[in-house]
């Protein structure tokens, strides 16, 4: 691999455009709503610029090689590879970004955003990857 190859971001193309329409929901939005309506903006804003997702999205987990009854619902999977995961607090909190973390553990997917509307003056993305 060469060096340009090598400092690429994991699937840097897709998250920038999702970070797109994440920048377009909260200029249209701002801060104040529940998580509930910037799901729904962040659906409505995906498919408006042709972003893939996939919005509550049940996942498989695995424990040991074993898959588990239990499933976790993604917020978003977008691009059948990237976990968008959406809060609407004052911050993002240490226990957000363990959820994130764990859910990139027990999935096959490699690449999380964590996006939190709640924060003002501007909307907060965090970027995972295992």
């Amino acid at each position: 691999m060469d060096g340009a190859q090598t400092d690429r971001l994991l699937y840097e193309n897709e998250a920038f455009e999702i970070r797109g329409a994440v920048f377009g929901v909260y200029r249209a939005m701002g801060a104040g709503f529940l998580e509930a309506v910037y799901q729904e903006c962040l659906e409505v804003e995906c498919a408006r610029r042709g972003v893939p997702c996939e919005a509550v999205k049940p996942l498989g987990l695995v424990y040991q090689g074993q898959p588990l009854r239990q499933s976790y619902v993604a917020d978003f999977v977008c691009y059948g590879r990237i976990i968008v995961e959406l809060k609407a607090a004052r911050a993002i909190a240490p226990e957000h970004r363990a959820q994130i973390v764990n859910y990139l553990r027990a999935t096959d997917i490699r690449l999380g955003l964590l996006i939190n509307f709640g924060s003002t003056p501007r909307v907060e993305i965090e970027r995972f990857v295992l």
